[in-house]
Order: C-alpha cells, then structure tokens, then sequence
C-alpha cells in the first residue's frame, strides 16, 4: 500500500513461506499516498541489524543503525560489540555511540528521509584485538550481560563476542570484578574475585573458601598447641620428610621430659635423686625457653571459637626417669630452685598461645575478658596472652574500662603485658589515648609537680619502648628530647633506678631510634637537640651535661646507692645510644656518622671497648651504610681492622684474649648485618656465607679446652654462635631450610654446663623464625621490621628466667613485627584443594641486576613485593593467569594476607603434579592437545579425561559412539567426535552448540529441506567473520574459535548445495530479478536462502537492476557499488549476461576465482 518494496523483499527474505508474491494490488489511492507526511525514522532501505553487521565485517561503512531506547537493548549492546571489537573503535560505547545508533523518539523532526551519515576522516590508533577484546568484555559486564544472554544471541552474530571472551580467558587481567569472571568463564577467576568482594564488604569471616586446620579434639589441641598448622599445605611444601613433626617435637613443652641420669654404684639413693633433679632442672631451662620459639612456629594459624576459652598448652617442668618411667618434680625440696624461676616463662607461653589468633577473627572485648583465668597462678599467662592480642591486632577492640581495671590491680607483668600489647596495636598512630596511658608510667612524662607513683622498673621499661611503638617514624619532637636524655639517665635520686638500668637505656635508645626511625640527617625541628652529637657521647663517655628543665629538680638528690660522678657510664648507655643511632640513620648510607661506629684502629683504644659493643657498632654501622652490604666472605671480614688481619710484631704487648674475642664479636656483627640486609629473601650466597661462618664457630668450639676456647671463652663462642644462627633463621625465614634446622636441632639437645636459658632462647628463636607461621609468614626488611627485629634479637640473651637487666624479655616477641605474608598457595578451584602450580616470577631491573625472571614451584615464598615486576602463573596444566605488580601490588597484598589463596584451573587432559610430577602421564592428552592433530584418535570414551561436564559427557555417550541404529550415519558420529574432541581440548565447550547449528543448517540446505532463512544469515556472518581474519593474514586464522578444517568444509557444502541450485532452478532467479510473480513453494524459500547468502540486494529498487550491462567491467562496477562481494558476483555472471558469448567468455575467469 505504502510501495515500500524494499521492507516486502525483506520481510519475504526472512519468511518467504508467509509471504507468497508481491504483486497485490494497491488498495490505497496513490494521490493519497503522495500526501502522506512520512516519520523521520522511515527511510527507504529498510534497516537489517544482519544486514548492518554484515557490512562490519565486510569493512563497509553504513549509515547508523536506528534503535528504540529502552526497546531495543539488545540491538544496541550488539551494534556497540561489533563497532568496539570488528570497527576497532574504542571509543564506541563512550562518545561515538552516535556514529553507530541513531535514536528513534517519538516527535523527531526528519531533515531528511536518510540519516546524515559522514564518516570522519581522521588518524586512529589501532589496538590490537586483544585490548579490544578486554574493553569489550569489560563493558558487556558493566551492561549486566552474561553468559546466559549470550546463549540466547544467535550462533553466527555471537562468534565475534564469544571471540572476545575467549581471549580474555587466554590472557585474564588478576583484578577484574567478579562479573567479567563469570562472563568470561573462568572458575578461578570469579571464585577469586568474590573472595575479595567479600573481604571488602562488611561480610563475616570465613566467607568463601580460606586455609584452616583439620578439625582435632580438645586433648589433641591441649597436647601442644601446635595443631592448628595447615598439614595440607605443609605437606606440599616439605614433601619430601618430616620436617614439621620434627619441628612440633622440638618446641613441645607439655609432656614430661626424659631424665635420663646413670646410677654409680658409689651414689646413694638420695643423692642419685638430687642428681635426677638437678639434672631436671638444667633440662628446664629449655623446656622454660621454647614457648618464644613456638609462638613463632604457630603465628597466626588459629581461628578461635568465640564461645570457647583460647587452648593454652601447658608448661610442663616436670619429668620422667627410666627405666620405670618414674616422676622426677622440682618441688620435693631436695634441691634449690631459685624463687619465681616459672613467672616469664609462663608469660611466653601466653604469648605464645595468642600469637597463634589470626588478624581476621572474631574477637571482641567480653571474649577477652571471658579468657581471663580464675586462677591466680595463671595471671601470668593471662598477661602474655594480652601482649600477644596486641601483637596480632585485637587488643584495640577492648574496652577502656577494662584496661584501667587490668592496669589497676598492679599485677606487673599484666602491665607490661598490656601496654606493649596496645602501643603495637597503635604502631606509628600517635594515638593520644594510649599515649597517656603511657606517660603515666614514664616518670619522664609526667609534669614535676605531678604525684610520684610506684611504677616497677619493668614497667617503666616497657612504656618506653610503647612510646617508640606509637610513634615510630613520625620524628615527634617532645618524645624525642625526652627519650634521648633517658638514655643518659642517673641514678636516683636517693633508692630509686639503682637496678637493672642497663635496660632502661636500652629502651629509651630503642624507642629514640624507632620515633626516629630512617629519618637520618632530616631530623625537622631538633637542630638544638644535636642528637647524633648527643648519642655519640653516650657511646663514647665523656662528661656529662646538665638536665634540662622539669628533670632537674627530680635528680638534685643524688643515689644512695651507686656514685657515678660527672661522667657518662657507657656501660650502661653505649648499647641504647649506638642502637639509636643505627635506627635514627638506618638504610641512609651516611658515611661520616658510620665512620664514628667503626671498631678502634689501635690496640690501646681496643682495650677499652667491651667486645658486645663492637658486635653493637658493627651492626649499627653496617645497617647504615645499607646498599654496602655484600653476601660474601670478603665482605664480611672485611669490618675486622687491619691491625687484626696482619702480621703481629712480637715486640708488641698484645693481648690475645682481647684480640679473639673483638675479632669473633665483629664477625657476629657484620652476619647479623648480613642477616638483615637479607631478611626474608632465602638468599642462597647469604646463606653460604654465613653457613660457613657458623661451621667455623662450631669447630672452635668443639676443640673444648684448646687455647682457641680458652681465649675466647664458651660463653663468647655460644653467643657470636646463637647470633649468626639467629642471623641464617632471618634469611631462610618461613622456608624451613634443613640446614638451618639441623643445627638448632643440635643446639636443643646440648643442654647443661654453660648452655643457659637465654642460649637456648636464642636458639628456638631460630627455630621459629624459620618455621615462622608454619611456612606461610617470613621477614620483611622494610625499617619497621629491621626496628622491631633490632628490638627482638639484641645480641644479649637472659642468664637465667629472671634476668631483665640488659634486655626486658617481654620485647623478644616484637619480631612478630617484623612478619610478613608471603607465601602463595595455588588452590584448584574443582576440588578446593591446595596444589602444586609453576609460578614464573619476574624481578624488576635495580642497579645489582638487570631484570630476570624465575621459575618457583608454588606452594612458595614469594620475594618481597616491591621487588617484583609480575607474577604469573604459567601453563601448560593450569590456565594462565598474571599478576602484573608494575601498576599495583594491592591486589596481590590482599590475598597473601588471605591465607595466600590463589585459585588456579586445571586445564583439559592434563593432571595435576602431584599425580603426574614428570608429565609422563598426560603427554599423551598434551600431544593431541594442538590443533590439526589427534582427531581421528579420539575415542569418545575417552572424554572423561579432559573434562568432567555432565552436558558434554552425554553427548559423547549419545551422539558420538557407534551402535545399531546409528551404523548408517558414521560420517555423523566421526564429525561429532571430531566437534566434542575439537571443543574440550581447546577448552571452549561452549562452541558446540554453535558446531551443531552450523552442520544443521548445510545438512537441511543440502537435503532442500530449509524453512526459513535465518541459518543462512548466521552462516554468512560466519564466513564473513572468517574471511575477514583471513585478509589479515594466516597467522590470523587461529583467532576465530571454528577449527581451520570445519569452517572450509562446510563452507564448501553450501557454495556446492546454492551452486547445483542456481545450475537448475536459473529461471526462478531471472523472475525474481523481473519482479514477476513467485510461487510460495520450496523454490521461493531455496531463492529467499540464495539471496541472502550470497548478499545480493533487492531489485524492485531501479537503482539496483543489474540486467543490461554490456560488458564485464560494466557488471563489476555496478556490483561494487551495491556491495555484492566479487565471489558471490562471479556466479551470478552467467544469468545477468544473457548472451552465449558473454558467459562463455567469462567461463573461465569464474572457474579460476572458485578454484
């Protein structure tokens, strides 16, 4: 009615069974129809969204395609998808949406009846198709696309976007949101991305899959406190031994030990019993050392039940003797034991017990209180348990009136318990509450006039150290004046700090450090302080200066007890002030300051030097002058003087002894150096150098009586000894290296004689480091850590289990500050099992080396991070997936604070490594894994080895294996296993629907059988897809998802079925192209198939008529300009030129272009 033939060819294309002819009269009066005022939208090609994309990937430029906000949304999503992926616009979402879509309202003005369509000219930058492909994916999802909308999307207008999802699954991005994961159909990906939409909403813990520990009984948890270690993941790092029950046995402390002591036959019984107990009694001072060591072993591997007390493991000081396994105890009174010998130790132990509370439980303040013991003798425990929630972050959520309620009963190691568990809970905050809770415990702080409170020594000791805590590295003036002249702190006045003041100095030379902590020369607004100047002379001596304003009139009165003089005791202050100095210009590499803590160049100046100081100095100095650090022997020997390493004139009064001891206490110094320059990296020339150094030391002391021992004496050997061992631990940290651990094994079964319990703190201190978290933590070196490990590892251990003169024990648990999770656990995403994963870990290029990649077998320590370039997790048996650190290292930050999980997904045909650790076994499966290969060796029943789908299995059981009903259509059954075989080893089982919808329409169009046109639209947009990857050249033809032995075959078909069409049913095809009248039979429906294939336009429009031409190059020129492609022309030379000798002459041309 409207003479609108081309919308009646289109509709007719689409359903030619419908519409029958197109001759109807015309019922409307066309003067009518002349002053009908036409909407703008209504031009006269009608619009075609197959057509349109068509011409896409053809390269053809179109007019925008019209669309109804709000009605057609799906057109919109597939015309902006083909503009941004086909067109390569990556602006065609944003601000070129109006190149592509034209909007249709209601009440538009036409300008015109075609919308105005100029296509800019301008210089484009041409992305690859991957970075296509990822802004297409990423906007799909961003328009709630997903792959359930994509399965509605017929088969041939989805093959670009299925294209597209699946590069992206080839090559992911680490941190895309959890709905591009789903969209692109990576398991690992989404499973990762809603674990950290979890963690970063208000949602509960344990949400999503996360590392914990079997479930054991309470007797089991009770037996040691060593239960809650990930056996799963332990298991895959150390696969090899036993090195983790060994570990457990060495740190047990719940179960009697074994007294073993031999009965002469001159010893009485009484006397053979007081041997047992003081054998015991040695043997206790290891047991009462191991709680530090195993709170380092356990850090952060339990989650507590918040209607259940914490598991506290006993501390057992108990024994048994063989060999009737009789009970040997300390408290028979037949020998001394000295007073409140158990007092630290069980604070350790609560230490211990509530290190191993993870950062992310459930903690709040009635379960802290609900911990509390009703037993006055577990107060003790109760108070290293609060320093420990401190440590790992909780004690913040206890309420203030339960810190005044704990701090007011005056239990001291309650105190000291809860002030340094709060200011590391504050680290570096300048909290002002828990400052004031500090002051009040630091005479120091508190105003002159203020009421003098009885605040024991250890206290005082440990807020100190809470000062430098919470305000570490913020160069606060007024804390700063105030810690530097506490380190020169005299006695008094009258009775008071007359005992143990070498700790005190110590904690103020720590906590100056700390607040200082790298600030180096650039210490803002304490140029009058003269701080390096002031430090200095504490380290050397010399006289001392006045006190300075509110702590003068507190020192007028001088000590009842000790008479120092007017001169600085460097005993007492040198170990604080070089400490400070080392933290203060830490990693600045000041040369003139480290040149002040360099050991004396002359025997006399050597003499009056303790050796400790020198293994303090060289430590300081070497921290400085950080980037010299080199792990190496040479380095190292090369902090002794010269005057040590030459040839000695015997006219010289030299003194041996002190020759040995600065030589070994230099030596102890620069590994410690050594240790943390390299803390946390597994360095393997670190390593070898100071393995080498502790064999050395080892020999020496196993010459026992020699004049080398003699000379440098046990004690002095032991300890230059525990300090390289300790030094190893903090390089080889969290890995459990065997060598490191079969000398602390040595170490834990030497007991007696000189071997104390400061020794033996030392040495399971190393033993923890070394197991830190189980394997899951290691050390940091960032100058918090190196701060709190200069706090935890002071080279001067305890004589005894009450000594806190030089050093507060309470501050050897502050290595925990210094913990770091590095270790990355591949977890498959199938089974939700830890697994063994190939990492390829890239370093950045610094000025030691150029940038390298590596190859580690996860579960691994990963280096730290700021170090690292890109991590990967690399194939061929898992999926890809990349970390790339170059832009940011959040995203890797947040799953090693998460238990490290990193899911991964097994590819097809492979198994995992712990099955098949050589690839023996899945050779085969990799093999026929690449294209072109394999295929006709597929055997159905073999599916289950590449995939685990249920869809694709009963597929396989149905459609691909031989039966009696089905002999007759083999050549079905190898094409289908050759579809199943092609989409399971690609890993793109998607695709087989789209394999079957494409042999069902050439099977329908080769048998006549086609009903409708729309399968031969999507195999034209399939080929056209095709051909347009081709043009790019070969390389290209891997980018489309079909195999290159499908496509071509049924591509074939259909040219063969259309060609043997047109060779008989002609006449038809020059009827249409009369505009005569069609029958509504199956030859209309075959000529709608025809048209649309092979894209020839409507020819009621007069523009278009093609008949008439007089020569060949007049037909191409006239086809060029209504965009028939030149192969689908060619065959439609014959017909448009009638004459014999124009298709005759023209025979030959069309063969050469089929063949």
């Amino acid at each position: 009615d409207l003479q609108l033939e081309e919308y009646v060819d289109l509709y007719w294309r689409d359903y030619p069974s419908l519409i029958s002819c197109f001759t109807e009269s015309c019922i409307i009066d066309q003067a009518v129809i002349g002053q009908m005022q036409r909407p703008s939208f209504l031009s006269s090609a009608p619009p075609c969204v197959f057509n349109w994309l068509s011409s896409c990937l053809r390269g053809e430029e179109r007019p925008p395609f019209p669309y109804l906000p709000g009605i057609c949304h799906r057109t919109e999503l597939l015309v902006l998808s083909y503009a941004l992926y086909i067109i390569g616009d990556e602006r065609a979402t944003s601000t070129n949406v109006s190149k592509y879509l034209f909007r249709l309202s209601a009440g538009h003005k036409s300008c015109a009846n075609e919308p105005n369509f100029r296509r800019q000219s301008s210089v484009k930058v041409r992305f690859s198709s991957e970075i296509l492909a990822e802004l297409l994916v990423d906007w799909l999802s961003s328009q709630g696309f997903t792959l359930k909308d994509l399965e509605s999307v017929p088969f041939g207008v989805a093959l670009p976007i299925r294209e597209a999802i699946y590069k992206c699954r080839e090559q992911p991005s680490s941190n895309w949101p959890e709905e591009v994961c789903l969209l692109i159909g990576r398991q690992d990906l989404t499973k990762q991305a809603h674990k950290m939409t979890l963690a970063k909403s208000k949602a509960s813990v344990g949400s999503g899959f996360s590392l914990v520990p079997p479930s054991s009984t309470e007797a089991d948890e009770e037996e040691d406190g060593m239960s809650d270690i990930i056996h799963e993941v332990t298991g895959l790092i150390w696969n090899q031994d036993l090195r983790v029950q060994e570990v457990r046995r060495l740190l047990q402390s719940s179960r009697p030990v074994r007294v073993s002591v031999v009965q002469l036959p001159e010893v009485s019984d009484h006397e053979y019993i007081e041997e047992k107990e003081n054998k015991l009694l040695q043997l206790c001072q290891r047991t009462m050392a191991l709680p530090v060591g195993r709170g380092l072993f356990t850090l952060f591997s339990y989650h507590p039940v918040p209607t259940e007390p914490l598991p506290v493991p006993k501390l057992n000081l108990t024994g048994r003797a063989p060999p009737r396994n009789t009970m040997v105890d300390l408290n028979s009174g037949n020998i001394d034991v000295p007073p409140n010998m158990t007092n630290w130790p069980s604070f350790h132990n609560g230490v211990a017990a509530g290190l191993k509370i993870t950062p992310a439980s459930q903690v709040d303040s009635a379960w802290i209180a609900y911990n509390k013991p009703k037993s006055p003798e577990l107060a003790n425990e109760y108070a290293g348990f609060l320093m420990a929630l401190g440590l790992n972050g909780h004690l913040t959520k206890l309420a203030t009136l339960n810190i005044h309620d704990y701090l007011t009963k005056g239990h001291e190691m309650t105190s000291i318990g809860l002030l340094l568990g709060v200011s590391s809970a504050k680290l570096g905050t300048m909290d002002m509450s828990i400052t004031r809770l500090l002051s009040i415990h630091i005479p120091a702080l508190l105003p002159p006039t203020s009421t003098e409170l009885d605040v024991p020594h250890n206290v005082q000791v440990a807020a100190v150290i809470g000062i430098g805590l919470v305000y570490q590295g913020t160069g606060h003036r007024h804390n700063a004046e105030v810690l530097l002249s506490e380190i020169g702190r005299p006695p008094g006045p009258e009775m008071e700090y007359c005992t143990d003041r070498e700790s005190y100095s110590l904690a103020a030379g720590l906590a100056l450090g700390m607040v200082c902590l790298g600030h180096g020369s650039n210490l803002i607004g304490m140029t009058d302080l003269n701080v390096p100047e002031q430090l200095y002379q504490y380290m050397v001596g010399g006289h001392r200066r006045a006190q300075a304003g509110a702590n003068r009139e507190r020192h007028k009165s001088p000590s009842y007890q000790i008479k120092e003089g007017d001169t600085i005791n460097v005993d007492v202050t040198c170990p604080g002030a070089t400490l400070a100095l080392a933290m203060i210009y830490l990693k600045t590499n000041n040369r003139s300051i480290a040149d002040w803590l360099k050991p004396p160049d002359t025997w006399f100046l050597l003499d009056f030097i303790k050796p400790e100081f020198l293994l303090l100095r060289t430590l300081a100095r070497c921290i400085i002058m950080w980037d010299e650090i080199l792990p190496n022997t040479e380095w190292v020997k090369s902090n002794i003087p010269q005057i040590m390493r030459g040839n000695f004139d015997p006219s010289e009064d030299i003194n041996m002894d002190t020759m040995a001891q600065a030589q070994d206490y230099i030596t102890a110094g620069a590994c410690m150096a050594l240790g943390l320059r390299f803390a946390g990296s597994a360095n393997s020339d670190a390593f070898d150098c100071l393995y080498e150094f502790a064999r050395t030391f080892m020999k020496m002391m196993s010459f026992a009586g020699t004049a080398a021992v003699g000379a440098m004496g046990y004690y002095n050997l032991q300890t230059c000894l525990s300090m390289i061992l300790l030094a190893m631990s903090m390089v080889m940290a969290g890995t459990g290296n065997l060598k490191v651990l079969q000398l602390c094994r040595f170490f834990h079964k030497r007991t007696g004689g000189e071997m104390n319990y400061g020794f033996h703190m030392a040495h399971h201190m190393a033993l923890g480091l070394l197991f830190l978290g189980g394997g899951r933590y290691t050390v940091s070196s960032s100058n918090s850590a190196i701060a709190a490990l200069l706090c935890a590892l002071y080279p001067h251990f305890p004589a005894h289990s009450t000594d806190n003169r030089y050093h507060l024990q309470a501050l050897r648990h502050l290595a925990v500050l210094a913990a770091e999770p590095r270790l990355l656990v591949p977890v498959d995403v199938d089974s939700l099992k830890p697994c063994y994963a190939l990492l390829e870990v890239t370093y950045k290029a610094t000025k030691w080396y150029n940038q390298t990649t590596v190859e580690l077998m996860a579960p691994t320590l990963l280096p730290e991070l700021h170090l690292l370039k890109q991590v990967k997790v690399k194939g061929p048996r898992y999926w890809e997936l990349t970390l790339d650190l170059s832009k940011e290292t959040q995203h890797l930050k947040s799953i090693l604070i998460r238990d490290g999980v990193l899911y991964v997904k097994l590819r097809a045909g492979q198994l995992p490594y712990k099955d098949d650790p050589q690839g023996w076994k899945s050779l085969l499966a990799t093999t026929a894994n690449h294209r072109n290969s394999g295929v006709t060796a597929f055997r159905p029943e073999a599916i289950s080895t590449f995939t685990s789908e249920p869809a694709l299995i009963s597929f396989a059981e149905f459609f691909c294996k031989t039966s009696e009903g089905l002999k007759s259509r083999e050549d079905s059954l190898v094409l289908f296993s050759a579809m199943l075989y092609e989409c399971v080893t690609q890993e793109c089982p998607e695709m087989l629907p789209t394999y079957i919808a494409i042999e069902q329409a050439v099977g329908a169009l080769r048998q006549g059988d086609l009903q409708q046109t729309f399968p031969l639209w999507q195999l034209r947009l399939v080929v056209e897809l095709w051909d347009s990857r081709m043009l790019r050249g070969p390389a290209n033809k891997h980018d489309t998802l079909l195999t290159s032995e499908f496509l071509p075959v049924m591509k074939n078909a259909v040219d063969v079925a259309l060609d043997n069409w047109l060779k008989d049913h002609s006449s038809v095809l020059r009827s249409y192209m009369r505009s005569e009248v069609l029958s509504g039979d199956a030859r209309a429906v075959m000529l709608a198939g025809f048209l649309v294939y092979r894209s020839i336009p409507c020819f009621k429009n007069p523009n278009t008529h093609l008949e008439g031409c007089s020569s060949f190059a007049d037909l191409l020129s006239r086809s060029s300009h209504l965009g028939i492609p030149l192969r689908d022309m060619l065959r439609l030379v014959p017909i448009l030129l009638s004459s014999a000798s124009g298709s005759q002459s023209l025979l030959y041309p069309l063969q050469a272009f089929s063949s």
